[in-house]
């Protein structure tokens, strides 16, 4: 028994946990569960992260020997901007709880999840992993994106004093089924996927906020969760990894919302409103060391992750994370 691997997902029932979930249980390759394998998929329910009782609760239960940890306070930009203490110290007590409860149950390996808001506000592009730590974060999410940064700090340290295989991926703007879908709070895609959606309902125009020039790349969270599996299975790295589509499959949100008004079938008033401001015009980031490990990976087709994702919300409709109920 002792061969076992025992996979603890914090995070579980989040857009990638959910994604990371169905690919297990769906894939019939190399991603899907393998012999020996015990994946263990937490929600807020199993415990509060921010608790070090509860964490090394969970982790005596469970006896995790491997961890992916996605389990984060997150949320949109106005509320990343109201609550920056909440956001800085809630996920520093997670990640620290996470952690250090690992190294104690001497687990073999951990895969956390960063975001691309690490980054620093001033940079050149494309970004790539040797850039996290080069400057202050955007003002607007600070407290957030420090929290994730010092994931990484711990990483090298928990590996410098002690050898622990802790390390972590950083995902491009992440979308597909199980996403929030509210309509305040939400990413882009899930936001203007519901909007969308009303407005075909409703018979009402559908109007997406600023010019939608900015560019950004999105991954499909089956992909991304595909790239976990294999992080969690290959990648001996301690340094992270970002894990993206490349740069020539940047879209626009001009792009984003075509495709949506194609996958929910809209045939209304379908416009720009000038007057909202467009946020950051790119982010670009860099998959070239995600290539060099994996050069044939085939991500989904943008309009076909679309599709599948707004297909899913539709069916969904009435259980999906809309902020209605």
């Amino acid at each position: 028994m002792s061969n076992e691997k025992v996979i603890l997902v914090t995070g579980g029932s989040g857009l990638v946990g959910k994604a990371i979930e169905w690919v297990i249980e769906n894939d019939n390759g190399k991603y899907g569960k393998q012999e020996g394998e015990k994946w263990i998929f937490l929600t807020s329910k199993d415990g509060d992260l921010r608790s070090a009782e509860a964490t090394r609760a969970i982790f005596e239960k469970y006896k995790p020997t491997h961890v992916i940890h996605l389990a984060a306070l997150v949320g949109g930009l106005f509320k990343n901007m109201k609550y920056k203490l909440d956001f800085l110290r809630d996920n520093l007590l997670i990640n620290d709880n996470i952690l250090h409860t690992a190294h104690e149950h001497k687990v073999k390996k951990v895969v956390s999840c960063l975001s691309t808001c690490v980054f620093p506000d001033k940079t050149t592009y494309p970004i790539d992993e040797t850039m996290i730590h080069n400057g202050p974060p955007h003002e607007s999410n600070f407290g957030y994106a420090y929290a994730k940064r010092l994931i990484d700090t711990q990483n090298k340290a928990y590996h410098d004093q002690f050898g622990d295989h802790f390390t972590s991926v950083i995902p491009t703007n992440v979308f597909g089924p199980h996403d929030n879908y509210d309509l305040q709070d939400s990413h882009v895609i899930p936001g203007l996927v519901h909007k969308c959606y009303l407005a075909k309902k409703n018979g009402t125009p559908f109007a997406v906020a600023g010019t939608g020039k900015p560019l950004r790349q999105f991954i499909y969270s089956r992909d991304l969760a595909k790239l976990f599996v294999w992080v969690l299975r290959e990648y001996e790295e301690i340094d992270p990894i970002i894990l993206s589509v490349g740069e020539k499959d940047e879209v626009s949100i001009k792009d984003v919302a075509d495709a949506i008004v194609k996958s929910v079938g809209f045939e209304g008033d379908y416009t720009f409103d000038t007057s909202k401001a467009d946020g950051q015009y790119k982010k670009t980031a860099s998959n070239a060391k995600l290539m060099k490990y994996l050069p044939d990976f085939q991500f989904t087709p943008f309009e076909v992750a679309v599709k599948e994702s707004t297909e899913w919300f539709i069916q969904n409709y009435d259980s999906a994370r809309t902020g209605n109920h």
